[in-house]
């Protein structure tokens, strides 16, 4: 495994800084929750990035009474906003780009074909021309 100069930290170490049994991280590992890195020598070596996710994870089983099955839920969630975060911000950055360059004689042109100029009173008019007629009442009474 490659050091980056990030900080790892050995199970031991996590176990004792988060109070928890070293079983219960291998628990979080096997379910998923948590993927430590591994040195040659299969030692799990936990990264600020998993010691965030780990902090997470104990907010919501201690503090909030979620089970396994719910962390895993909303971790996943969680990541599935971030993804969609992520892509909302690269469209928005498209989107100012492609501003930045400026509507060019194409565009104006389908622009002014594709809206239609009109007047409130135009659309009332039009709204009650189009309007379907009221349903004929009952028979009048026949004339002697």
């Amino acid at each position: 495994m490659k050091k980056t100069g990030k900080a790892y930290f050995m199970i031991s170490v996590v176990a004792q800084k988060y109070d928890i049994h070293p079983q219960t991280l291998r628990l979080y590992e096997r379910e998923g929750l948590l993927t430590p890195s591994r040195t040659e020598g299969n030692t799990r070596l936990y990264s600020e990035d998993d010691l965030e996710q780990l902090e997470t994870i104990l907010s919501l089983t201690r503090d909030l009474g979620v089970n396994l099955a719910g962390v895993e839920i909303i971790l996943n969630m969680r990541r599935k906003i971030e993804r969609m975060q992520a892509e909302v911000n690269e469209f928005m950055t498209y989107v100012k780009t492609e501003l930045s360059r400026g509507i060019d004689a194409a565009w104006e042109q389908r622009l002014s074909t594709a809206l239609v100029k009109s007047t409130p009173t135009d659309l009332v008019r039009a709204s009650t021309l189009t309007q379907t007629p009221a349903p004929p009442g009952p028979p009048a009474p026949p004339v002697d």
